[in-house]
């Protein structure tokens, strides 16, 4: 009896330690995959932080590259860009001015649209210029008469029928013409239409002939070493400014609607004198003496343009 309990006690005993066994390395195996395995975190789902957009839209930018040693120009602004483009209509006449920067209302390579009308002219007028036997010329309307800044400048005057003539500006039409008319002698106009129209759609456009002789000056009546006016006549381009010598300098003199240049209190009459076109070409004549209502030759003439 007593061997009997023995062997069924070793045997239980037995049984209880196999079965500890098997649970001991159930355990470890468990460990073992719960190592293996990556433990979930709340951070997984969220993107990386340079990735995040910023409240404008944009992405975060977190360093600036560095420069190329090959660095490519920048390109051209849009107001660049628009510069480079062909101007309106109604800019052409600031476009064509570029050649031309001290050009006034009427500029070269713009074509102008107007009335011709005319009147008997004897080459004298408002430009003060002598009468003389051309009668190829015209009186400019009073705003691109502007102050005598037309005064002997030469016109190229086209009809809708395609004839055209050139005429110099001697005079100024006053407030009944318009702008862009042109009142020209009865000789100039019957070269483009019959009389008895009376007046014509015209264009006409700023020339520089090349059928001129040389430059002359003129003092007005009246003039001294104490006050003068100077006049400036046979000029193939407009002229855009007077200077006279002031020292070691140049003083430039104002310029009236009667086209006489005035020193006021004598600077620089009798002496030097300076003349500029509108395409900033400058003539210096020099010995041109106080000799007043006399005109005096020179020995220079602007480019033709």
């Amino acid at each position: 009896m007593d061997r009997r309990w023995l062997f069924l006690s070793a045997a239980v005993a037995l049984i209880v330690v196999s079965l500890g066994v098997v649970l001991l390395r159930d355990d470890e195996s468990d460990t073992r995959r719960a190592a293996d395995t990556p433990v979930a975190s709340t951070q997984a789902n969220v993107p990386p932080a340079t990735k995040s957009p910023s409240p404008s839209g944009s992405a975060t930018i977190t360093a600036s590259p560095k420069p190329s040693a090959r660095t490519t120009p920048a390109s051209p602004s849009a107001s660049a860009t628009s510069a480079s483009a062909k101007p309106p209509a109604a800019d052409s006449a600031q476009a064509a001015s570029a050649g031309a920067p001290l050009a006034g209302r009427i500029r070269p390579n713009v074509t102008y649209r107007g009335i011709a009308t005319f009147y008997d002219a004897d080459g004298g007028g408002a430009c003060l210029y002598d009468p003389s036997g051309d009668v190829m010329t015209a009186a400019m309307n009073s705003t691109d008469y502007e102050t005598a800044k037309a005064c002997g400048a030469y016109v190229s005057v086209r009809a809708a029928n395609g004839t055209s003539i050139t005429v110099r500006i001697t005079n100024e039409c006053p407030g009944e013409c318009a702008p862009g008319q042109i009142d020209l002698s009865a000789e100039a106009f019957a070269k483009l239409a019959a009389p008895v129209a009376g007046r014509i759609a015209i264009t006409w456009k700023l020339v520089s002939p090349s059928t001129v002789g040389t430059m002359s000056v003129r003092y007005k009546t009246g003039s001294s070493q104490y006050w003068c006016g100077i006049q400036v006549i046979g000029h193939r381009n407009p002229v855009a400014r007077l200077e006279v010598r002031a020292g070691s300098g140049w003083r430039q003199l104002a310029r009236t609607d009667y086209n006489y240049f005035l020193s006021e209190d004598g600077t620089g009459c009798g002496g030097a004198i300076r003349v500029t076109d509108i395409f900033g070409e400058r003539l210096t004549v020099d010995g041109v003496a106080i000799r007043p209502d006399a005109v005096q030759s020179t020995r220079v003439q602007f480019a033709k343009r």
